[in-house]
């Protein structure tokens, strides 16, 4: 399989696994799933990963951990991911999400449709070579004109 063709699911209930797997698995992208957030980060370095759909809240090393991380690593740091959360809408949560580089935050229950649009286009996104943005010019300075 060539380099970043999969979507990984990472959830620690099977039963959210199931419903991710079942809502992404008509794109016919290849899925993986982990349990945790140490076997998300060993299926992330081992390549391979196009996307990532990432659960906020789990035991020992949390989907912010996971993210944070994958940050650090040249190899990691743009397969972008998707958060999930069974926690509500948060501003602070929101907030980190945006500042560790999060490509989206959705609230469980998650609508199958939205997912697999924001998947499919992210795994477009990740096909393309990547260009790095150059930085917004200041605005001019004007001087007021003398009279």
């Amino acid at each position: 399989m060539p380099a970043g063709e999969k979507v990984l699911l990472v959830d620690d209930h099977e039963d959210n696994l199931f419903a991710l797997y079942s809502a992404l698995s008509p794109l016919g992208y290849p899925l993986e799933s982990a349990t945790s957030g140490d076997a998300a980060l060993k299926a992330v370095l081992r390549g391979g990963v196009a996307v990532t759909v990432l659960d906020v809240v789990m035991p020992g090393v949390s989907g912010l951990d996971v993210l944070r991380y994958m940050q650090r690593l040249e190899q990691t740091r743009r397969i972008p991911v998707i958060l999930v959360t069974g926690m509500g809408v948060d501003a602070q949560l929101s907030r980190t999400a945006m500042r560790l580089g999060a490509a989206d935050l959705l609230v469980k229950p998650i609508d199958p449709w939205s997912l697999c649009i924001k998947v499919r286009y992210l795994h477009r996104f990740a096909h393309r070579p990547w260009e790095p943005v150059p930085p917004t010019p200041a605005p001019p300075t004007t001087r007021a004109a003398h009279s």
